[in-house]
């Protein structure tokens, strides 16, 4: 990421609290070792030389736009450290209690280089990138939850345990894969079964060396296990290995290419819990090349993915808070 200098200027007069920015009340003077620490506080090792304040800033945050990150729709994770140290409510000033005009000022600077800063429901500052309308997330679901977090996955917990197959697919699979930077993330005619050849889903992923990776996703509802079919919808695995081989050795058409491709990689995606015993009798049955194709995603990856990303519950879930605070009965996707 490259930011123009006049806005790298901007954002670094209000990390330093300047009383030349246009906005310097809403924001904590930082001196030159209240700097070292504000870099510290962002896992940043950057200690402050003396120089003029504004310029030093400018040049770190500069250092930091050129880490690597994912792509143009996830900037470098120290770079949304800083966005949300700077908005930390606790640094409130006696003119801007609720941080209110410092994110409005803070907007001004990223508009112009196509993001947005807003506090989720917990208070703390994200950053969605306007064209792709991307959050950008520090997205560690093996972390602690917060207990908003926790509530929202408990919500989501019941919704799987009562959706069906395509509304899983739809409403949490779609919005989770295309938050987590996949491509072309497209259902392939579940509904009417036609030309799946084993694949509810397909999509891709761009390596950062600009090589493109093709998933296919086989969804299932319930539980996955090495028995048969029972009343409470398990799935058999013998039933998917054979979906998944068809995945494998089908193409599906790329239209950026326009041509067609293999799947790389076989996503099992299952609403339930794939046991121990289907993963061993599946890894017994697949070559050492196939094994290594496929991905197992259950519950509660599912649970834990969606929960960090902060994306909003599905309509049916619970009304839930869009983010600018406002109160949905029902979000489409």
């Amino acid at each position: 990421m490259k930011w123009k200098n006049r806005n790298l200027r901007e954002l670094a007069d209000m990390i330093c609290g300047n009383t030349e920015a246009s906005t310097p009340h809403y924001f904590q003077y930082r001196s030159s070792s209240y700097l070292t620490e504000f870099f510290e506080d962002c896992d940043l090792e950057f200690a402050h030389d003396g120089t003029t304040r504004w310029a030093w800033v400018a040049a770190r945050l500069a250092d930091v736009l050129a880490m690597p990150h994912s792509g143009i729709s996830s900037p470098p994770d120290a770079f949304l450290r800083i966005i949300q140290s700077l908005l930390d409510k606790g640094a409130a000033t006696s003119g801007d209690p609720d941080r209110s005009k410092a994110l409005a000022a803070l907007n001004v600077v990223l508009a112009r280089e196509g993001w947005q800063a807003f506090y989720d429901d917990d208070d703390r500052a994200q950053l969605r990138h306007t064209a792709t309308n991307t959050i950008a997330q520090l997205a560690n679901p093996s972390r602690p939850f917060t207990n908003l977090e926790i509530e929202r996955r408990s919500q989501l917990s019941q919704y799987l345990a009562t959706c069906s197959e395509d509304d899983l697919t739809e409403h949490v699979l779609l919005p989770l894969f295309r938050q987590l930077g996949f491509h072309r993330v497209t259902a392939a005619g579940h509904r009417d079964k036609a030309l799946e050849y084993g694949k509810d889903v397909w999509m891709k992923f761009t390596l950062p060396t600009l090589h493109v990776l093709y998933f296919g996703i086989q969804v299932k509802k319930g539980k996955v296990d090495a028995s048969g079919v029972n009343k409470n919808g398990s799935s058999n695995v013998a039933e998917i290995l054979n979906q998944v081989t068809m995945m494998l050795g089908h193409e599906v058409f790329d239209p950026e290419l326009s041509r067609r491709v293999l799947v790389d990689h076989a996503f099992i995606v299952t609403g339930g819990e794939v046991t121990k015993q289907a993963r061993n009798w599946l890894g017994n049955k697949l070559d050492a090349t196939k094994r290594s194709q496929i991905l197992f995603m259950d519950r509660n990856d599912i649970l834990n993915l969606f929960t960090v990303t902060s994306l909003p519950l599905p309509g049916g879930a619970v009304p839930a808070r869009d983010v600018s605070g406002n109160v949905n009965d029902e979000i489409p996707f």
